[in-house]
């Protein structure tokens, strides 16, 4: 699997090692003089070194796609001078990582790749990304989220050894960085460590010279230009941290699950999502009505954008909706007769699903009005449709079955051929004993139909 990693410095190195082990191809990008201040573990050096090691793995400079193929080739990974990552289109990577740290999004996009990946604070899964590593220090750090965003930036950096801001070392002038203290060198506190723009810049605490940016850098005043350490172990300046091999182990784990998706449920299901009703009994269009913070369908977008790997079409008449599913990377498709019912909804996304893969062993049928629903039981209704073939799987409380429901490819043809408002339930009746109900809170069965609902 091919993978891009925005970003080259110590946490994305860390990202890009960890994948690499596992027999991932990577492709890297940085900008022109790259501000990495733990250098010595970082594959940003690779820039102006052309090439560098970290632990076992090797990366080497390329200036296009042809010495990026070259070096995959041999085993290493790729580092090109690429601001804006445009060697993404040629590279067509099935996975991006948008690893520069510059605490907000500049420039990524869910529909960037099949799966796309935001590292800290500054992306929303959901949004513009399918997960979100944390990377704040703590019990969440490496945290996988499918919906939400990391902790905010806080300006105040994780302690080590006893020290959190005291370890940093800032400039304090514009201009020209020259460091007076090397990587691994032990400075005590109050002694000279580099100069920015003729400016001398002290050390605050006793420690070891964790990093220092390379000589020669432009910096602003109170740009990071060095870290120390408190526990003045060598080892530490040479080794990728703990904070890098765990956000790096979120990332493994963000990518397996999409692989586990593509292998297990992407060439046998798709998901349909129902969202063209009327709403009369409503007296509104209800899935534009804000509850939780946001329109309601699209707590169900959000939950199906944890779903990469898997076709997933949007059925509606309201352009709100089907311009949300696109952005998505979902395929939006227009009922221009909602008056047909939910079941010409229904044949739409079915036929498009079809359309898409002949060999389809079930389709996924959702309904926009579920708010609560999460992307877990999703994943347990397609599991245990997996299981069972031949069933029909419904979400349910008690017994009853409810939405959303995994139909097996042997009802498709009875379900092309349905007519009026009353959905799958015509079919459902024909074959009581094929029904089999998960186990759901009842929160997330929760469905929406008139405006005392919304207060329930």
């Amino acid at each position: 699997m091919k993978i891009l990693i925005k970003g080259a410095g110590d946490l994305a190195t860390g990202i890009a090692a960890r994948l690499h082990a596992c027999g991932y191809k990577i492709v890297m990008t940085e900008i022109a003089v790259p501000l990495t201040v733990r250098r010595s573990v970082a594959f940003s050096r690779a820039v102006y070194e052309e090439e560098a090691q970290v632990e076992d793995a090797w990366a080497v400079l390329v200036q296009d796609m042809e010495g990026a193929g070259a070096v995959l080739e041999e085993g290493r990974i790729a580092v090109i001078v690429d601001e804006t990552a445009g060697i993404r289109e040629s590279y067509r990577p099935e996975v991006v990582i948008d690893a520069v740290m510059a605490k907000r999004n500049i420039g990524t996009c869910i529909t960037d790749a099949p799966l796309v990946i935001g590292i800290g604070p500054g992306f929303t899964a959901g949004e513009d990304c399918h997960f979100v590593i944390e990377t704040k220090r703590g019990h969440d750090l490496g945290r996988v989220i499918a919906k939400g965003c990391a902790i905010p930036d806080t300006g105040v950096p994780g302690e080590i050894g006893g020290y959190a801001s005291e370890r940093l070392i800032r400039a304090q002038a514009d201009g020209i960085m020259e460091p007076c203290a090397m990587i691994g060198d032990v400075v005590e506190k109050g002694q000279k460590v580099a100069e920015t723009g003729r400016a001398a810049v002290y050390a605050e605490m006793t420690g070891i010279v964790r990093g220092m940016l390379q000589p020669g850098v432009k910096v602003t005043k109170g740009l990071k230009i060095g870290d120390i350490d408190a526990r003045q172990c060598r080892e530490y300046c040479e080794t990728i941290s703990d904070k890098a091999r765990s956000i790096g182990g979120g990332v493994l784990e963000a990518v397996t699950r999409y692989e586990r998706q593509k292998y297990e449920w992407g060439s046998r299901y798709a998901i349909i999502l129902l969202a063209a009703g009327s709403s009369v009994r409503y007296g509104a269009n209800k899935l534009l009505e804000e509850t939780g913070g946001m329109p309601m369908y699209q707590h169900m977008l959000k939950a199906l954008s944890t779903f990469p790997a898997l076709h997933r079409i949007v059925v509606s008449r309201y352009p709100e909706i089907l311009e949300d599913a696109e952005r998505l990377g979902m395929q939006a498709v227009v009922n221009r007769q909602p008056a047909l019912g939910i079941s010409h909804s229904l044949i739409l996304g079915l036929q498009e699903a079809i359309a898409e893969n002949t060999d389809l062993k079930g389709v996924l049928f959702a309904v926009c009005d579920q708010p609560g629903l999460k992307a877990d039981t999703i994943s347990r209704l397609l599991r245990k449709a997996q299981e069972n073939p031949g069933k029909i799987v419904c979400a349910g409380r008690k017994g009853r079955p409810g939405n959303p429901v995994v139909w097996d490819q042997r009802y498709f043809k009875e379900l092309l051929g349905l007519a009026g408002d009353t959905g799958g339930r015509q079919v459902m009746k024909n074959y009581p004993g094929d029904i089999l109900v998960l186990e759901t809170a009842e929160g997330e069965l929760w469905d929406i139909d008139r405006k005392e609902d919304m207060t329930q």
